[in-house]
């Protein structure tokens, strides 16, 4: 079962195409093997799995825009453009 698991994070993460989508396929199955190896269940797996993935997706978001400052104008509404 646990190759299985492994296998189906490995397909995931070679079908992504963003940034995003690798840093959550990635984070979502270190996620499910660490907590399935701590906590011995397959409920610590699914929770390791959640917390990964929103890690890994919001590690793959600041990928995504890489060299993009968030600016802020005279009157305080923000956006994005290239570094300085």
């Amino acid at each position: 079962m646990r190759k299985l698991i492994i296998a189906v994070g490995l397909i995931g993460t070679l079908a992504s195409c963003t940034q995003t989508e690798r840093g959550t396929a990635i984070g979502a199955g270190t996620g499910a093997i660490i907590g399935g190896v701590v906590s011995d269940s397959w409920g610590g797996a699914a929770i390791g799995a959640v917390a990964g993935g929103i890690m890994g997706n919001l590690i793959g978001r600041s990928r995504e825009r890489e060299g993009y400052c968030i600016y802020r104008d005279r009157y305080g509404r923000r956006f994005e453009a290239r570094c300085r």
